[in-house]
């Protein structure tokens, strides 16, 4: 496999976006379970959901350009 094989099948964005998704899953999860959450976790999983938004959008924007 050399680094042209890897650019064009984008094998690491992938993978960042799907440790994105499960962090944030994980965290939401958490959050979830929690009885009385506070005003910083729920700004941490707000700041999660934000941050895998900001991430989608950019991962979906960076596709090859024809």
């Amino acid at each position: 496999m050399n680094p042209q094989q890897l650019n064009e099948w984008r094998i690491i964005p992938r993978l960042l976006m799907l440790a994105m998704l499960v962090m944030t899953y994980r965290v939401v999860e958490w959050f979830m379970t929690l009885d009385t959450p506070t005003l910083e976790q729920a700004g941490l999983v707000s700041v999660m959901t934000g941050a895998l938004t900001g991430a989608f959008g950019l991962f979906l924007g960076s596709g090859k350009k024809e």
